[in-house]
């Protein structure tokens, strides 16, 4: 486990799992089915999207050199996918942060605050795009590979998913069909993510360089794998339980789901950096 990078297991996993949040409530706001009430709650509870963004940007700064000279890293918009990725991060933070405050304070006009909106969703999946290339890296073998895009847009659903239906449930809102759905359309992102799990740790032992194969980089993969699908699993079965029993969630299911979800992409990211490998020596 690579957890001498937990800025960044943190950053990526935090930033991915708002931007999924944002993403679901955007949704749901622009849906336009829900009542006054209800629409306000759920603006409230979109500030906890912002404090963990704001968690997530605050331990990326631990990863730089010189966190004064953070502002550097944006010197190459256009042509570095770094540059791009904070760029559009910071864009997203921004647009999104804006829509939220002119909505909590009931300024400017509908328009404005709706196009700040299907702004701060559109910017915030280009973050995540720019987030995804900046790690297909062709001098990283074990992360040049089909199963990068698709673990990080994993976490985006899942954990987003699940962390967005916890707003809701804690705005009280009313579209009961949402809970049925929300947690089928997680179930379905856990499967492809479990396929292509088993699918990676097969073709690990294919890349290697003339001194170790990726393969042997974590000696310790079948139990941490373990852990992560025990915990993933574990997430899905609670968040399942409203469904079972019939009922509507309640914040301690949903507390529980997202709590278990969270550790299992920590766990899952801290194994992704754990496998960073260069070609050659």
């Amino acid at each position: 486990m690579a957890w001498h990078e937990w800025p960044l297991i943190l950053f990526t996993v935090l930033a991915q799992t708002a931007v999924g949040a944002f993403i679901l409530l955007g949704a749901v706001i622009l849906s336009g089915k829900l009542c006054i009430g209800v629409n306000d709650r759920v603006h409230k509870a979109m500030f906890f999207i912002w404090v963990i963004m704001g968690l997530g940007f605050m331990a990326s700064t631990m990863h730089l050199g010189s966190p004064l000279r953070a502002f550097n890293a944006l010197n190459n918009v256009g042509s570095s996918w770094l540059s791009n990725e904070i760029f559009t991060g910071s864009a997203f933070f921004g647009l999104g942060g804006v829509y939220w405050l002119l909505e909590m304070l009931d300024k400017g006009s509908e328009k404005i605050r709706k196009a700040l909106l299907v702004a701060g969703m559109v910017v915030g999946l280009s973050f995540m795009f720019s987030m995804t290339k900046l790690y297909l890296l062709d001098t990283v073998p074990t992360w040049n590979t089909i199963y990068t895009p698709i673990a990080f847009l994993s976490t985006m659903v899942i954990s987003g998913l699940i962390f967005g239906h916890l707003l809701l449930t804690g705005a009280q809102h009313k579209m009961a069909g949402l809970d049925r759905v929300l947690p089928h359309v997680g179930a379905v992102a856990v499967v492809v993510s479990l396929v292509a799990l088993v699918s990676q740790l097969i073709g690990l032992a294919e890349i290697q360089t003339s001194v170790i194969t990726a393969a042997e980089l974590i000696p310790n993969m079948a139990q941490l794998q373990i852990i992560r699908i025990g915990l993933l699993l574990a997430a899905l079965a609670v968040w399942f339980i409203p469904n079972l029993m019939n009922s509507r969630p309640a914040m301690p299911v949903m507390g529980v789901s997202f709590a278990l979800v969270l550790l299992s992409e920590l766990v899952g990211r801290g194994v992704f950096y754990g496998l960073h490998m260069t070609v050659g020596l």
